[in-house]
């Protein structure tokens, strides 16, 4: 075979490696869209994603984070960045972009931190403040927020004036697991005691009216 056949076969060969390869890279780490992303976080798995993608795509998500200041990306960064997840552990820091996300209104990062002030995880024990966080994921319609909310009301936090909305939203709840289904009716069963039986048909009118 002539060499300069030999030459153009052995480039056409490394061409479509090469090629393949960056196709590969390409889809590797390509990023989530926000609809994606959002649900991995809903579903508490935007974490172990990170990590089954081999962590190539931190620099991306840090940059989404830091300087687009993304609410979903800065959750998920300040959540690598409190655990550890594909970079050195910085809780300070990764509490910070929660509350950054928080801030501009992103109803996972609302209720993971009233959760973690509720339980006193990587900050100090404070449910006062957790009704504070867990109260506006509520309206924003979180249901992990809204049991956890009527849980604090139920044990003596929070003011009387607020276990109104939060039988409401309960009262209203769809959901098919049926343990979460089962605490909704204890919760709301123990809000009843506390309320005043007016308060409580007042409650039971339909989401949004």
């Amino acid at each position: 075979m002539p060499l300069f056949k030999s030459l153009s076969i052995l480039c056409c060969v490394l061409s479509f490696v090469t090629a393949t390869h960056a196709a590969d890279e390409i889809k590797a780490v390509q990023l989530y869209s926000q609809n994606e992303l959002l649900d991995l976080i809903n579903r508490n798995e935007h974490l172990s994603r990170v990590v089954l993608d081999d962590c190539q795509l931190v620099q991306d998500i840090q940059a989404r984070a830091e300087v687009l200041k993304i609410p979903s990306y800065q959750f998920l960064w300040g959540d690598m960045l409190a655990w550890g997840v594909c970079v050195d552990a910085e809780p300070e820091r990764g509490i910070n972009f929660m509350h950054q996300a928080a801030e501009q209104g992103l109803s996972a990062g609302l209720e993971q931190l009233g959760r973690y002030y509720s339980q006193g995880k990587l900050v100090q024990q404070d449910k006062e403040r957790a009704v504070v966080f867990l109260r506006e994921a509520s309206v924003l319609g979180d249901l992990k927020a809204q049991i956890q909310l009527a849980e604090l009301f139920i044990e003596g936090y929070g003011s009387p004036y607020d276990y109104e909305d939060a039988y409401h939203w309960l009262y209203n709840a769809i959901t098919a697991d049926k343990s979460t289904h089962r605490k909704i009716a204890r919760c709301m069963q123990s809000l009843e005691k506390l309320m005043h039986p007016k308060a409580v048909r007042k409650a039971k009118r339909p989401l949004n009216s």
